[in-house]
């Protein structure tokens, strides 16, 4: 649907006056088309995503979106906005997709938190339902789904040197750093003693690959909810959002998070934003996922059961970190009532394709 932000939820409110006066304060130095600090500010916050927050501060005809980590304590390292304000500056540059920051704000006295401010996009977002131009229609999917799988080929593709994109991370290693920082989060953050996240830790460590031929930009968390499509045309993105799990490593974590999220993530009885569409007619299966990406990028997908299981593992442990927020009373959001089903739901879905494997 169109994304369009929406009345501020409860418990999300801001320092509003301290919020638009830092901005009134810098946002001119940024050389922003039409923008009139001086008019009167619209406020508003996005409705999509289930941890960090989304707001909009509109002066005039401009939209400017600030980005900041949910409310409460969270997990050392998680929800790092000055990192994902320099992945976004790094990537703006030489990947068009990835929206323009404006202005990191590592004052916390402002807001209370660390936060950048970025442009805004226009556009379709997916998430729990499709908009009209995609509903019932085989072909418009089929053109997302290539769209979205070409994309992600072409942003692995970069050329991390000629980029200027080296010095963001330490891509040797870097898939066993994320097995085991996301098992020591399971660990950290478990509300219930679940046999099958432990099994699937154990197993990743286990099997753990080797180093790529050559590293490449990791998006993190890329899946149909995180880009933007043309209105006119879906087979067209327009933005790719939500770079803060970016890092330089294997591209194969990229397209095990699509083949995670492109399945069901929650019992059926669960429809919200974190459920899928791509089941119906017209999206790829997973199957037409692989080769097409394969074809696009030219890489060995042989192993790629290996970085599908570690996607559902992680996204089981970010599903849990939610739901470990939320009974320690860090949360009162109640969509997150439910979600150690999820949790549940995901283990059961990875040590099934364990047992395929």
């Amino acid at each position: 649907m169109e994304e369009d932000a929406r009345a501020v939820r409860a418990g999300e409110q801001l320092d509003w006056d301290r919020l638009v006066r830092w901005l009134r304060e810098r946002l001119p130095l940024c050389g922003i088309p039409g923008l009139d600090t001086s008019a009167a500010p619209e406020l508003a916050q996005f409705p999509g995503g289930h941890s960090n927050l989304t707001y909009l501060v509109r002066f005039g005809e401009v939209d400017v979106v600030v980005r900041r980590p949910p409310f409460g304590p969270v997990p050392p390292t998680a929800h790092d906005m000055a990192r994902e304000f320099r992945w976004l500056s790094a990537m703006h540059r030489v990947f068009p997709l990835a929206p323009r920051p404006y202005l990191l704000c590592d004052d916390t006295s402002v807001i209370g938190s660390v936060f950048y401010a970025m442009e805004r996009r226009r556009g379709l977002v997916v998430r729990a339902e499709e908009p009209p131009v995609l509903a019932d229609n085989p072909a418009a999917r089929r053109r997302l789904s290539a769209s979205m799988i070409d994309t992600l080929a072409d942003l692995h593709a970069i050329d991390v040197v000629e980029g200027g994109l080296s010095g963001l991370g330490k891509p040797a290693g870097f898939v066993e750093r994320q097995v085991r920082g996301w098992s020591d989060r399971w660990t950290r953050s478990q509300t219930t003693p679940r046999a099958e996240m432990d099994a699937l830790s154990a197993w990743l460590i286990a099997h753990l690959p080797g180093d790529p031929p050559r590293p490449s930009v990791v998006h993190g968390d890329f899946k149909l909810d995180n880009v933007m499509l043309d209105p006119s045309d879906v087979g067209r993105i327009v933005a790719v959002f939500d770079w803060e799990m970016s890092a330089l490593g294997d591209p194969l974590v990229d397209l095990g998070i699509v083949l995670a999220y492109w399945a069901p993530t929650a019992p059926a009885s669960m429809r919200d934003a974190l459920t899928t569409v791509t089941h119906r007619p017209g999206y790829f299966t997973r199957d037409e996922i692989i080769g097409r990406y394969a074809a696009r990028s030219g890489r060995d997908l042989s192993g790629i059961r290996f970085y599908e299981i570690f996607a559902l593992f992680k996204i089981a442990v970010v599903i849990q970190q939610i739901y470990y927020r939320y009974t320690q009373g860090q949360t009162t959001d109640a969509r997150f009532a439910t979600f150690d089903a999820r949790v549940e739901f995901l283990a059961r879905t990875a040590a099934g394709i364990l047992t395929k494997a």
